[in-house]
């Protein structure tokens, strides 16, 4: 029951798939997710593509997206500025109010990554946004960095947001960046990007010069009465687990943070069963499926 989308954002098609319950009957209006990819990815990556099936298979309708300049949407390659994500994300919510498929007063948002703190960032500053998952997400981009370059690796990051800025202002183009420069990520867990089709493996300096610059902090205070998830490994060696517990600290009630012992960066396609349980059971509290239709098995 998927079908490949395409809506407007700004002026470029995004690409995504929207996923239907199998059981679901015409006419009828079900809760709904936008799951949110991470850095430079896809909609194909794993953890999307698990997200999705779960949620889908509890009986929501779904729709996964790929931000602008990524993967089969349109865009400049590889520009991701965290600003205009949050479009693309309110973007998305119109897409999915318009359809005949979903109840357009019950759209949840669901990110991973980098796509946990822009799904943050946008339900602070949208309220149709009904509820928020986060898996893995972050508050304080500066704080990020600094945590995930230490000692000289620092001034060398800095020095190349600086001379991007200098490329940019001189030149009028964009010092190119690869990925593990941005975002360190362990030999052993880049087969997760290896296996999305769509994942980038450069970008423009102003990458990231905007996540520098991006604070979700700031905004989960403003999410509050609607519900918000927080999900991370306690482990994770890709961005710290002190990055949700910052955003804990800041968010207003229903909260919930779960640090999961053992889990790692990606943790929704390590098919870790405690994951899965604590998503299922939090649905089932603060966004469940009306009694009228189906309940989570």
């Amino acid at each position: 029951m998927s079908e490949p989308i395409r809506f407007a954002s700004d002026g470029l098609q995004l690409a995504g798939l929207l996923h239907r319950p199998a059981d679901q009957k015409p006419h009828e209006r079900r809760p709904a997710f936008i799951v949110m990819h991470g850095f430079g990815g896809s909609n194909q990556g794993a953890s999307g593509v698990w997200a999705a099936r779960a949620l889908t298979g509890w009986g929501y309708v779904c729709l996964q997206f790929t931000f602008r300049g990524c993967g089969e949407s349109e865009g400049e390659r590889g520009r991701v500025i965290c600003l205009e994500q949050v479009a693309d994300a309110r973007h998305a919510i119109t897409y999915l109010q318009s359809r005949p498929e979903v109840d357009p007063e019950r759209i949840a948002l669901c990110g991973l990554s980098l796509g946990a703190a822009v799904a943050i960032y946008t339900a602070g500053m949208d309220d149709r946004a009904a509820a928020v998952i986060s898996q893995g997400g972050w508050g304080n981009g500066e704080r990020k960095f600094r945590l995930q370059h230490t000692g000289p690796e620092w001034s060398r990051f800095m020095a190349q947001l600086t001379d991007g800025i200098r490329m940019r202002e001189t030149t009028g183009r964009s010092l190119m960046v690869p990925r593990y420069d941005i975002v360190p990520i362990p030999p052993r867990l880049r087969d997760y990007l290896a296996n999305d089709p769509g994942s980038i493996m450069e970008f423009p300096a102003e990458t990231p010069l905007s996540m520098f610059l991006f604070q979700p902090e700031e905004m989960i205070a403003r999410i509050s009465p609607r519900p918000v998830l927080l999900l991370h490994g306690a482990g994770d060696s890709v961005t710290p687990a002190s990055e949700s517990m910052a955003l804990f600290k800041r968010a207003r009630p229903p909260v919930e943070l779960h640090l999961i012992d053992g889990a790692d960066h990606f943790m929704f396609a390590e098919d870790n069963e405690r994951t899965v349980t604590l998503v299922r059971q939090w649905i089932e509290r603060y966004f469940p499926m009306p009694r009228h239709l189906i309940q989570i098995k």
